[in-house]
């Protein structure tokens, strides 16, 4: 039996603007690959990590897929443990999934080294431990397209896949900024109407309806965050440029990709979102910031083990 994996998970859009924590999708193009050892001693090692400048916790327990990996080895009894190299492809603080895609990554990779390996499904439970230490709450809306691919509905125990039309394609547009997701959160403080739940509850009813019958009309309706965007934007540079860059270009509707600062923005065919690149990237170029792109099917792949 092989004693070392590697895997990669890709990066995600998170709440997908009306699902805020249970509605995400994934991005092709960029991610992280994280690398695991099975060990004859019972532990969880971070031996190395990669690709950032920012010091990330060695200590596994505190560590996004030290904890998946020990929360794993835990409710298994597992008699070994596992030595964990990651290599970040995904920016920090971007709203880009990174610290769901390091635990995902780090959890399809063990799963190989088990004697018995689990369901994607069955793995998420342990993902949710991970995303818990860098978030400090329990939300599945980048690790459910990170397990399954495209665009997932996360509740706290299910996972459901939502069909979306193949030629449907996103722009994801990161600023080179950082917005830490706890200050992000303490943004959302405070009370909210009743219609505003009404009215979200009703654009999310529209997008998931759009996406599985293929109406684009539907998902031009509904695709407008009334909850969270209000509350965020402001902490986001640029970001009413690009948005409105994005409805301009064609957009069925566009957004905060989980907590910012990146943006996105859905549209009908490839063609179209990358017309729409330059726009947006001008909008935050315009804010005083570079920024990078990827555009890619909303129905794209998840983690995948890596030969």
């Amino acid at each position: 039996m092989s004693r070392q994996v590697r895997a990669f998970s890709p990066a995600s859009v998170g709440n997908v603007g009306v699902g805020f924590d249970i509605l995400g999708h994934a991005i092709a193009g960029v991610g992280d690959t994280v690398s695991v050892r099975r060990l004859q001693t019972p532990e969880v090692r971070i031996a190395a990590i990669r690709g950032t400048t920012v010091d990330l916790p060695l200590d596994a327990p505190s560590n996004t897929a030290g904890a998946s990996l020990v929360a794993l080895r835990e409710a298994l009894r597992l008699p070994f443990g596992f030595e964990v190299e990651i290599d970040k492809g995904i920016p920090l603080g971007s709203g880009m999934g990174g610290s769901a895609a390091s635990c995902v990554a780090a959890l399809v990779a063990a799963n190989e080294l088990l004697d018995t390996p689990l369901t994607r499904q069955a793995l998420y439970p342990y993902a949710l431990v991970g995303e818990a230490v860098a978030s400090g709450g329990r939300h599945g809306d980048n690790l459910g397209p990170m397990l399954l691919g495209g665009l997932v509905l996360a509740t706290a125990e299910h996972l459901a896949k939502i069909p979306v039309p193949a030629a449907w394609h996103s722009v994801l547009v990161h600023p080179d900024a950082v917005l830490e997701t706890r200050r992000a959160r303490e943004a959302l403080q405070g009370s909210y109407a009743l219609k505003e739940f009404v009215a979200q509850s009703a654009n999310l009813a529209l997008v998931l309806t759009g996406c599985r019958n293929g109406d684009a009309s539907l998902v031009r309706a509904g695709l407008q965050d009334v909850l969270v965007e209000p509350r965020r934007a402001p902490l986001i540079g640029g970001f009413d440029a690009a948005k409105r860059a994005a409805l301009q270009a064609g957009a069925m509707g566009a957004s905060i990709s989980g907590a910012g600062p990146s943006v996105f923005g859905w549209f009908e065919t490839r063609a179209d979102a990358e017309a729409a690149v330059p726009a947006i990237r001008a909008a935050f170029a315009e804010a005083g910031f570079d920024s990078q792109a990827w555009v890619s099917p909303i129905d794209s792949p998840g983690a995948e083990v890596l030969a």
